[in-house]
């Protein structure tokens, strides 16, 4: 079970105590298992990373989930190229949940400071967080842009520590020395013309020591990293072997399906299932309780997929709706305004005084935006197949956290986590929705009541865009204030909103979080614009709505608060939006490098030709720092008559630091800005009496093939330590899409969705 402490920090001072302590001992190993890996005929493990074939193959354990963003083949070069093997030896392997797997950095990252800051409490927390980190049990997880970021040494130090126990293997052999051995292509090589593959070394190489720092090699003599690799998962996708959730079949194997309450906090009063058990290939109806933050349900259990879906719509039930039967999603963001009405926040970011410097400006300006609840949508619906047999579950699941799935699945069965093997399969999207367990502790209580046979649990489209866990909806408030010359002097931002991470640690541990949420404010406090006098706050505000991280989650909507009021700053004060910017960078020769790159590749200060149809265009312009990488975006954007809005081009350049695999940047620059584009045109969950009332992508859009502009990518060449790119490409876009529209209409939309008046 994971200990509600793992998920709190104390003081500052409390921290720094223990960090002095705690920074005498050793770091932990993430090299070695607690247990060893399980092993394929002919296979010998080297380290918890790295298993060699007698048939000369290199299995790299993978810990994070493969949802379409390429992490499996980046994870894989970084070992490949540090143990010197043969591309084509590369093979996959599952990793066991064990500690050394955790991710490490996602914890790290989730701390509420500043990405500037540099001081002691900074680093102290941060030293213990790492530390704790690799104690709890559970944390492999995908997410927060940061599977390449953690990884980067491990996978490297495993590469190098099993190259060199390879390379020792083969001096022993050959009675020569180690320094005259190198490894090559998947094989040890001495000057005197020997030669060995790995499969023939692999037993004697595992018999010598680990060593205890093994030689990194330099960035310059990297042959595989920082090429652009083909994906591993490609051919699998397209000749139909890979394996998603739902692609999962096991022998006898049975399907169910749900219907869960339809109204937020609700619950179950009654069924009657007599019509459904009188259908062929039915074989129970049975009630399930919402674990894991779920919602209660009637699962009907069946030979095959149709007979459940079909025998579903038979079963008769009773929801007793409860006290969130009247909610609006329209009052409740009309309830956020009102809270800063009055609530001052929290303050997330302070320097000088910014209430002092807006009195006494020259010249005021303020704005108020809003964003809505949005769904994940991924296009593979929540699925889970469980077998519970002989009190012990064995789980297969689509999921980005393995760890917490199996607590799901142990709490739903009334087991110990250590009687749940978890499985992950291919997922068919993530975006943070499949962090949760919901739908695994539903699949296994369903499991459970099936006599030890394999039960797939599937969901609806309906039910999933209905039983989401959301981005919260938001609103923002902003002042800036100028002096006689036009000059910025104060910034204040105040926002209200749902804590995802409280509610997460609720979900996951029964109670909800301490603390501040950085997520609440990222993507306002953590700008790296600066402002003489500043002052960004958010007030927590709680409502029924279950909210969870969807992609860039804070950064979703605060890069779009920001980013536009940026520009409403620069035409207040009279000057161009790139101008401004830079200005405010001065300090930060790395964003103006961004910028002026993004600047000079879209023709910034050149006329636009017409839209095809003879529309004028305009162009908009946003810089935004997430997950640690920069990315600037300028969209070229067309009104048609009907006001439809229409985005032609995006030019988009990013500082990732190294990039491992460009080709798996630039894709997932494409993949984030398409996703940041449904939702700034078309994304929005609205709530009626208690209900969702978007169910399908006929009222929950997302872009369209022939809506998608041509996107162009530039990655600054770096030798900095990698940083995110799964989710950097989203936040941008919004606000440079909003931007252009000012331009071209003169009109100021702050609301999203984007829709003309």
């Amino acid at each position: 079970m994971v200990k509600r402490r793992y998920f709190l920090l104390g003081g500052a001072a409390a921290a720094g105590a223990l960090a002095v302590g705690w920074s005498v001992l050793p770091p932990d190993s993430r090299l070695m298992p607690a247990t060893p890996a399980p092993l394929a005929p002919g296979q010998v493990a080297l380290n918890g990373w790295v298993r060699i074939g007698a048939d000369n193959t290199v299995a790299v354990t993978m810990t994070q989930a493969e949802m379409g963003q390429g992490t499996h083949t980046g994870l894989a070069m970084l070992l490949a190229e540090e143990i010197d093997a043969d591309w084509s030896q590369i093979r996959l392997a599952p990793a066991s949940i064990d500690k050394i797997y955790n991710n490490a950095t996602a914890l790290v990252d989730g701390l509420p400071f500043h990405p500037d800051d540099e001081g002691n409490v900074k680093r102290a927390v941060g030293w213990l967080a790492a530390k704790a980190a690799r104690k709890i049990p559970g944390l492999i997880v995908t997410g927060g842009s940061t599977s390449i970021k953690d990884q980067w040494l491990p996978m490297r130090e495993a590469g190098a520590s099993a190259r060199a126990m390879l390379i020792a293997a083969a001096a022993d052999n050959w009675k020569v020395p180690a320094a005259e051995c190198r490894a090559e292509a998947g094989r040890v090589l001495h000057g005197s013309g020997k030669s060995a593959s790995f499969g023939e070394l692999a037993v004697r190489a595992a018999q010598m020591p680990l060593p205890e720092r093994p030689k990194l090699k330099d960035p310059a003599q990297f042959k595989l990293v920082g090429q652009p690799v083909r994906r591993f998962e490609n051919a699998g996708k397209l000749d139909g072997s890979a394996q998603f959730g739902m692609d999962v079949r096991l022998p006898g194997m049975l399907y169910a399906t749900v219907a869960m309450c339809p109204v937020i906090g609700g619950t179950l009063a009654s069924f009657d299932a007599q019509a459904a058990m009188a259908l062929p290939g039915v074989r129970k109806v049975v009630p399930v309780a919402g674990g894991m933050g779920g919602a209660p349900a009637v699962a009907v259990i069946a030979d095959t997929p149709w007979h459940a879906m079909q025998a579903l719509r038979q079963v008769r039930i009773v929801w007793n709706e409860g006290a969130a039967s009247g909610l609006s999603s329209r009052v409740d963001i009309d309830r956020l305004a009102q809270t800063l009405n009055s609530a001052q926040g929290s303050t997330y970011q302070s320097a000088g005084d910014a209430v002092a410097a807006l009195q006494g400006a020259a010249k005021r300006i303020s704005a108020e935006y809003r964003a809505p609840f949005l769904a994940h949508a991924t296009m593979e619906p929540m699925n889970c197949t469980v077998q519970f047999k002989d009190g012990a579950a064995t789980v297969w699941v689509p999921t980005q956290a393995p760890g917490i799935a199996r607590i799901g699945a142990a709490r739903a069965l009334g087991i110990d986590s250590d009687r749940v093997q978890v499985n992950v399969t291919s997922l068919g999207g993530g975006f943070g929705r499949r962090a949760e367990a919901d739908f695994v502790a539903q699949a296994a209580a369903i499991a459970g009541a099936a006599d030890g046979v394999p039960v797939q649990t599937f969901w609806s489209r309906e039910e999933d865009m209905r039983h989401d866990f959301y981005r919260p909806a938001c609103v923002a408030r902003f002042e800036a204030g100028f002096d006689a010359q036009g000059q910025l002097v104060a910034w204040h931002a105040r926002s209200a909103g749902q804590a995802i991470t409280h509610q997460l640690v609720g979900r996951v541990l029964g109670s909800a979080g301490l603390g501040p949420d950085k997520t609440t404010a990222e993507g306002s406090f953590d700008t790296a614009y600066a402002f003489p006098n500043v002052r960004v706050a958010h007030e927590v505000v709680e409502s029924p709505v279950p909210v969870g991280f969807w992609r860039s989650v804070g950064h979703s909507h605060h890069a779009f608060f920001t980013e536009s009021f940026i520009d409403e700053a620069a035409a207040a004060a009279g000057k161009d939006p790139l101008a401004f910017r830079l200005a405010l960078l001065a300090h930060k020769p790395d964003h103006q490098r961004v910028l002026q790159r993004v600047a000079a590749l879209s023709g910034w200060a050149q006329p636009l030709a017409p839209a095809p149809d003879g529309a004028k265009k305009a162009r908009g312009l946003a810089l935004h720092r997430s997950f640690g990488s920069t990315v600037a975006q300028v969209a070229e954007v067309s009104v048609g008559p009907d006001k439809a809005i229409r985005v032609h081009r995006v030019v988009c350049v990013i500082d990732c630091g190294f990039a491992v695999n460009p080709n798996l940047v630039r894709q997932q620059m494409e993949s984030g800005i398409v996703f940041g584009l449904s939702a700034a045109l078309h994304g929005e969950i609205t709530i009626e009496q208690g209900r969702v009332v978007q169910g399908n992508f006929h009222d929950y859009a997302p872009l369209r093939m022939q809506d998608c502009p041509a996107i162009e990518t530039e990655i600054i060449p770096s030798t900095a330590h990698p940083e995110g790119v799964g989710e950097p490409g989203t936040p941008p876009i919004a606000p440079a899409v909003a931007n252009a529209l000012f331009t071209l209409t003169g009109q100021r939309l702050r609301t999203l969705p984007l829709k003309l008046a």
